[in-house]
């Protein structure tokens, strides 16, 4: 087994990697949109409209740690 072999071993192995990690956060951004967490398509909009003038995306002042003790 030379350095050529391993070498494409190991571009496979990190393709197959690769492909299953960028599916992996596929579906996690698509289960916390589902479940309300954050909404990515407004947030996605941040670079469409960026004007000085423009309204803020999140406007609630509570930080997820303060969201999270008061749904306890």
């Amino acid at each position: 087994m030379d350095i050529r072999e391993l070498q494409g071993y190991a571009s496979f192995f990190m393709t197959i990697f690769l492909v299953v990690m960028l599916y992996w956060y596929i579906v996690y951004l698509y289960r916390s949109e589902k479940k309300g967490d954050k909404d990515y398509e407004k947030l996605g909009n941040i670079a469409l409209d960026d004007e000085i003038d423009s309204k803020p995306i999140d406007t609630s002042s509570v930080t997820p740690r303060e969201k999270k003790e008061q749904d306890k």
